[in-house]
């Protein structure tokens, strides 16, 4: 139905602007997709922006699984001022299995898969941030110039969700309020950032390298 395989076993200004209440939440979000991105539902491949509360997504892990919370921001109110730090990660098509350009959040944890993960953590599938696959396959940060409506799904726990064809998603769990992050359970996954991401990224580019990909970090700096 869906045509992707699916495992078993300095801060910016005005940045962010949230919409709703959020039971003394903060109001933020780390991490969303862009209103319009689809993604694979009980409903078929459906914008992000047209689910509910109550729709099911297929998830990595589990299965369909339930919405139980979405969230909504405009994200880079100021967009030409927001600081290049955080200024969204362009993922281009293909580089991560996506059918369509992806614009994500810096923070935001995508899947990847790689010999090198299975190496480093025994596992071939790892979470990293966005940011950290810059310079990669072609993915870049680009400057905003308009603000972008993010939408962010909530499941019982910690998912992972199919997006554009194939680009694979994290949904971490709501920890907004205090009693929400008690309640919590452990996370399923794992997200890298600093320098075990940044090893991890290396180690994709000569893999990338070694099989003389198009989209290795070679041909992204001839661009």
């Amino acid at each position: 139905m869906f045509g992707m395989g699916y495992k078993t076993k300095l801060p910016a200004r005005r940045a962010v602007e949230m919409t709703g209440a959020y039971d003394g939440g903060l109001a933020t979000l780390s991490h969303g997709l862009m209103a319009g991105t689809r993604v694979a539902s009980n409903l078929g491949w459906r914008a992000i922006d047209a689910l509910a509360v109550g729709d099911k997504v297929l998830t990595f892990d589990h299965g369909m699984q339930v919405i139980t919370e979405i969230r909504r921001a405009h994200m880079w109110l100021d967009a030409p001022e927001t600081v290049e730090m955080l200024w969204p990660v362009v993922i281009p098509v293909d580089a991560l299995g996506n059918r369509e350009e992806l614009t994500l959040l810096p923070d935001q944890g995508v899947m990847v898969e790689s010999d090198a993960a299975q190496d480093m953590h025994g596992d071939p599938f790892a979470v990293i941030t966005a940011q950290s696959l810059v310079g990669l396959r072609g993915i870049r940060q680009r400057q905003p110039m308009q603000r972008i409506e993010l939408i962010a799904v909530y499941f019982a726990g910690d998912e992972v969700i199919y997006a554009e064809g194939g680009a694979l998603i994290h949904c971490p769990s709501d920890t907004s309020t205090l009693d929400k992050f008690l309640e919590a359970g452990p996370q399923t996954y794992a997200v890298l950032s600093g320098a075990a991401a940044e090893e991890l990224a290396d180690a994709m580019y000569l893999e990338d390298h070694m099989m003389d990909l198009p989209h290795s970090k070679a041909s992204y700096a001839a661009v």
